[in-house]
């Protein structure tokens, strides 16, 4: 008997520790840790001050105007514990874009909006560290056979970097070193100015087919919280014009002043006021991405 028990007992100190079920063909244990490295198409748009739909700016999805939505693309890695909680490192590249002109069928709903006449467009990269979790695998015992859905939830935390500009007599003019509401002037003390590269927090949701042993392949929608109103550089009131040369170049000063307040360009006769409404300071801007992902998964064992 103990020569039985040692024989067993190397045997098993030799052997990979597997889990209690199969994959569904039987040609690989499932191993605790795995991993996949994939990509993703998508598109992705904001909720900004500007654009949006008919009627008074509301909050949040209410105002979204899909007609914004521009290509994007990433590529990640990730780390899965019983393809139940797994950590992803994903990158992402893509554009956004918002103007009030899109407002023209409905100008007369909007109380001012299509004639505020602002725009922008920013180029948006992010480094992104997040965590899914799978609750079909939470819930799952061993001796039933895994789902090839999977919905999850996502949640983690990001590195952005965006720059709005704005088009004028056919150039894009970069819009954060104009200082359009007055960020850093000292009549201005509450407006600071933005930085261009800063941290959100993605939360989302998904759901998860494996086509095969290896191929999974994702749809995901995730919302991106920042903590800056000026992702199209608009957030507070208009300024004192006359203020841009003090604290700009002349050539910089003749920007700001023509880009600052553009209800000029359809209405001549409108004479700009100090402290009338730009943006709303309420809500934070933000951004969202509606992505399809192909991965490949390694680290299981074959039998």
């Amino acid at each position: 008997m103990k020569k039985i028990f040692f024989v067993l007992l190397a045997a098993m100190l030799t052997q990979p520790i597997f889990s209690q079920y199969y994959y569904h063909n039987n040609k690989y244990y499932e191993s605790d840790l795995t991993f996949e490295i994939g990509g993703s198409i998508g598109m992705m748009n904001c909720l900004t001050d500007l654009g949006g739909r008919k009627g008074i700016g509301k909050g949040f999805i209410k105002d979204l105007n899909l007609k914004n939505s521009n290509f994007d693309a990433g590529v990640f890695f990730m780390a899965s514990y019983q393809n139940k909680v797994a950590v992803r490192l994903e990158a992402t590249m893509g554009s956004i874009e918002a103007y009030d002109s899109i407002l023209k069928k409905v100008k007369t709903s909007t109380y001012g909006r299509y004639e505020r006449n602002l725009s922008f467009r920013s180029e948006i990269r992010e480094l992104q560290l997040s965590v899914e979790v799978h609750p079909l695998f939470i819930l799952n015992n061993y001796d039933e056979e895994p789902p090839r859905f999977s919905p999850y939830a996502i949640a983690g935390i990001g590195l952005f970097s965006f720059d709005p500009e704005a088009k004028l007599d056919g150039n894009w003019i970069r819009l954060q070193p104009l200082r359009t509401e007055g960020q850093g002037f000292r009549e201005y003390r509450d407006r600071k100015p933005y930085h261009l590269t800063q941290f959100n927090f993605p939360v989302g949701i998904g759901v998860r087919y494996e086509l095969n042993d290896n191929l999974n392949v994702r749809m995901e929608l995730v919302h991106r919280i920042l903590t800056t109103d000026y992702l199209d550089d608009v957030s507070k009131t208009y300024i004192n014009p006359d203020l841009f040369p003090t604290y700009l170049s002349p050539q910089q000063a003749a920007l700001a002043q023509r880009l600052y307040d553009r209800h000029a360009e359809l209405d001549p006769a409108y004479i700009p006021k100090s402290g009338e409404i730009r943006g709303d300071p309420k809500n934070n801007d933000s951004y969202f991405s509606l992505q399809l992902k192909l991965s490949y998964s390694f680290g299981r064992e074959r039998r």
